[in-house]
């Protein structure tokens, strides 16, 4: 019943739209209407306002390392952790909220890393922000930190779970990413900066 219990909390908590809160908070557009019409801390930056998107990154990671947090503090077994962190980053991707149709999940995911391990999320944070400082591209930054975290968890972290629950948030966030990863190979991602009225790409 534990396992059940967590996992909705997870999703519910996932589900929550950081980009759409923090846009009707600033005075935004949806940000499902521009850009990549993707519900993220990327695209919310494509509007202008830093500080909108700032407060997406912050809350979309909150609540992947929230829901870790509370599976802990409530007695979770290793196995409902992990439950609990995927649930969230499964609810970022299809929200009950916003019609099942979400964003990337790459701050969520962040956020479920850093609670199961701080270790591995600042490692793979450090990846992504490697990869986006070198080539300006939010997207690349996530896939790449999606090959590296599983690598990251098989030496960091003790429970299998957790490790099995990492490698899925890998795989979802790498197929969430191969349109972006085309646009790369084709010339016409858009970059971090690039403003709304730009490619309808990206993040």
């Amino acid at each position: 019943m534990n396992a059940l219990v967590f996992a909705l909390l997870g999703y519910l908590l996932g589900s929550i739209p950081f980009a759409v809160v923090s846009s009707r908070l600033f005075g935004l557009a949806d940000p499902r209407s521009y850009g990549s019409g993707n519900p993220g801390a990327t695209n919310v930056l494509r509007s202008g306002s830093k500080p909108a998107a700032l407060l997406t990154l912050f809350g979309d990671g909150a609540k992947g390392w929230l829901a870790v947090f509370l599976a802990q503090q409530f007695g979770g077994q290793p196995q409902d952790v992990a439950l609990a962190g995927f649930a969230a980053f499964f609810g970022h991707l299809h929200p009950l909220f916003l019609g099942f149709r979400g964003g990337k999940g790459v701050a969520t995911a962040a956020g479920v890393l850093l609670g199961f391990s701080p270790w591995l999320g600042l490692a793979a944070l450090a990846v992504w922000l490697g990869v986006v400082w070198f080539f300006r591209y939010s997207s690349l930054g996530a896939i790449a930190a999606a090959i590296t975290a599983p690598l990251f968890a098989l030496r960091l972290l003790e429970s299998s779970d957790m490790v099995t629950a990492v490698f899925c948030i890998a795989l979802l966030l790498f197929w969430r990413h191969s349109g972006n990863l085309q646009r790369i190979r084709a010339g016409t991602e858009p970059k971090i900066g690039e403003g709304k009225d730009g490619p309808a790409a990206g993040g």
